[in-house]
């Protein structure tokens, strides 16, 4: 299983603090973001290899960070060649991009790189290998106004998706979709045709709802929380926290 990390936006958000340096990168405490989340990836006996997908921008960052580090599992840098936030491919195209350069050919964990996650990917990895399915995350979320900015899924008892929708007005549920999703080796031809047969490209969550509807995926529900940090503000509150 390759973990696939899609760590090629701007974060504009950010402002300064990220007009010259890529957020996954960002310290918390003595690690980055995306070095507390690949501390608990690498453990996984599953996972083989890192595959971190960057801008031309940002890669020279990112080939610095990984002359420093020491995991089991070697990590490839993927250049995508965009250089600024309006030529940006979008994460579902950063994805096939990666898969068409690297000639990746099995299961994939695809992850976000801008949270700090309070549980094990193991336990995920785990229960797809339990459903035989590809799968992606979900948790409770009670608040209306912020399943209207995310994804929402309906599933059975099972936790089998039935369906999934982007940012809707009137959920459905309150199961919220956060950007971690595994997609098994038997699917990848979906994931390598989605956006030719009409898929998103911007968020990692278009291609998980392509996929829901053509495809067995079932849901897990997260054993624990976890801390998304989209604004400076969830930055510098994650510091004080947990660093």
């Amino acid at each position: 299983m390759k973990n696939i990390v899609i760590a090629a936006g701007y974060a504009t958000r950010l402002g300064e603090l990220t007009k010259n340096f890529p957020k996954p990168l960002l310290k918390i405490g003595e690690n980055t973001i995306l070095g507390r989340m690949l501390d608990d990836i690498d453990r996984i006996p599953e996972i083989d290899e890192h595959i971190v997908i960057t801008n031309h921008k940002f890669a020279p960052i990112f080939e610095e960070w990984k002359k420093g580090l020491n995991y089991q599992k070697p990590i490839t840098i993927v250049d995508d060649g965009t250089e600024t936030n309006e030529t940006r491919l979008g994460a579902v195209c950063d994805l096939l991009f990666a898969m068409e350069q690297l000639g990746i050919d099995d299961d994939m964990l695809v992850v976000a790189a801008d949270n700090l996650l309070f549980f094990s990917f193991q336990e995920f990895v785990d229960f797809a290998h339990a459903k035989n399915t590809s799968c992606i995350m979900c948790h409770e979320q009670p608040s209306i106004e912020k399943l209207q900015r995310t994804g929402v899924i309906v599933v059975d008892e099972q936790m089998r998706v039935l369906n999934m929708e982007e940012k809707p007005q009137e959920p459905k549920s309150h199961w919220a979709v956060p950007p971690f999703y595994i997609y098994r080796k038997e699917d990848l031809d979906l994931v390598r045709h989605s956006v030719e047969n009409g898929c998103g490209k911007d968020a990692p969550g278009n291609l998980a709802h392509y996929m829901v509807e053509h495809t067995v995926m079932h849901a897990w529900p997260m054993s624990a929380g976890r801390f998304d940090i989209g604004s400076l503000d969830t930055y510098y509150e994650a510091i004080e926290k947990y660093g």
